[in-house]
């Protein structure tokens, strides 16, 4: 049964893995539930939450890593999801026949499947340590909201954040609210002013996916170091406004928990009705 009310309570679970799948799937399950007794009800895990971040280098080793979905971990998250009557958007690292994605799922809270997302935008940047195109296939479903219980969703993958047309895409079929799980962060001997830049960016991309398409956008990174990368953490939720309601540190692991009123999304489009002024007979994209 859909929940009608406009104020919801948004959860982003930031944290830092190991090489052991069942680890991070037991300390996420933790969290999560840390998460819902705060009051969350839509909650959000990061990029490729079960494992550290392999694709920093080329082994074919890691493709042992991937899992179908729905499979096993989606169907442990479901269980979670109806147990705790909360809805879990989280990344894995899909294995489909012969071919491999980057793929974000959603169980809604009665802990059903609602569908996945394959990542679209896969970066291919060895010599910043995102090799991603040697393990992912990009993305062949489109982007289409989720209908949860309790709101309407779109979802995307980190490298996507920095594209304006998913964004575009989701809101244009009634996505309220755009979740990036997201695994970003600075290199290890990188410039610190470099460094301060690229997160001010990351932020500032979000921010304006939020203004332009008169949507909230829920963005949840992972933290800790590893290997040649310290992600940033930094998770954020930003409104219709681009105002940050609530952001998590950069140096530590963090459940975000936001409130947000979607009664602000009507008023704000009412202002700024940027979907319906589009000119589409005018663009040659």
């Amino acid at each position: 049964m859909a929940d009608t009310s406009s104020e919801l309570v948004l959860g982003l679970i930031q944290m830092s893995c190991v090489a052991e799948p069942r680890l991070n799937l037991e300390k996420a399950t933790s969290k999560i539930r840390e998460a819902a007794a705060a009051g969350a009800q839509i909650i959000s895990l990061q990029e490729l939450f079960s494992s550290r971040y392999f694709c920093q280098v080329n082994d074919k080793k890691f493709f042992d890593l991937a899992e179908p979905v729905p499979g096993p971990t989606s169907e442990a998250l479901g269980q979670l999801a109806r147990e705790l009557n909360v809805v879990i958007v989280a990344s894995l690292f899909e294995r489909a026949a012969s071919d491999y994605y980057n793929t974000a799922c959603v169980l809604d809270a009665d802990g059903s499947f609602l569908g996945k997302y394959r990542k679209v935008h896969i970066p291919d940047d060895p010599k910043n340590y995102y090799s991603e195109l040697f393990y992912f296939k990009p993305g062949d479903l489109g982007f289409k909201p989720f209908t949860t219980r309790y709101a309407k969703i779109g979802v995307q993958v980190c490298w996507d954040q920095w594209f304006p047309e998913g964004a575009r895409s989701l809101a244009l079929e009634g996505a309220e609210i755009l979740f990036y799980p997201t695994a970003i962060g600075w290199q290890v001997q990188g410039p610190p002013e470099l460094g301060k830049a690229e997160y001010d960016a990351w932020v500032t991309v979000q921010r304006g996916h939020a203004i332009s398409n008169t949507v909230f956008v829920a963005a949840a990174n992972r933290s800790g170091l590893e290997d040649q990368l310290r992600f940033w953490g930094g998770s954020f939720v930003s409104d219709p406004l681009g105002r940050v309601l609530g952001q998590a540190s950069h140096d530590h692991e963090e459940n975000l928990i936001v409130k947000i009123d979607r009664n602000i999304l009507d008023e704000v489009r009412s202002d700024w009705p940027f979907l319906t002024c589009r000119r589409r007979e005018e663009y040659r994209l």
